[in-house]
């Protein structure tokens, strides 16, 4: 013989699938917006700090950027006045002078004296066209 077991059982259960409505908690709430401004606040205070002291470091690198051009600059101004002396030098002129383009130097009877003109007022009572 089989021994056979049975389970019949009925549970009733009163289930209600109302939702669970909570209450909200206005200390907590006021706390929770409090703690929120304070921390906005620092993190506000520690970016513009941060934002401050990379400009700085920018403003110096461009700064030194700078100085190392003028330098340059400085020193290729100099070269070209040097080359400008260099280039007026009169010696270099009449060397030029006589070597490409076959001038002779002028010898002291060959100098001729010019007059300067001076003008002479025009006449009271004349039409004079000028430039």
């Amino acid at each position: 013989m089989q021994k056979v077991e049975t389970f019949e059982y009925a549970i009733r259960k009163d289930v209600r699938n109302n939702p669970i409505v909570r209450e909200i908690d206005e200390q907590r709430q006021r706390e929770l917006w409090q703690s929120f401004t304070v921390g906005a606040a620092l993190v506000l205070v520690l970016m513009s700090s941060a934002w401050q002291h990379f400009e700085l470091l920018r403003h110096g690198y461009r700064l030194d950027q700078m100085q190392r051009e003028r330098a340059a600059e400085q020193e290729i101004n100099r070269h070209l006045r040097l080359e400008i002396e260099t280039l007026q030098s009169p010696r270099r002129i009449e060397k030029l002078a006589t070597g490409r383009l076959k001038m002779v130097a002028p010898s002291a009877d060959d100098a001729v004296v010019l007059e300067r003109v001076t003008e002479v007022a025009a006449p009271a009572k004349s039409l004079v066209a000028t430039r």
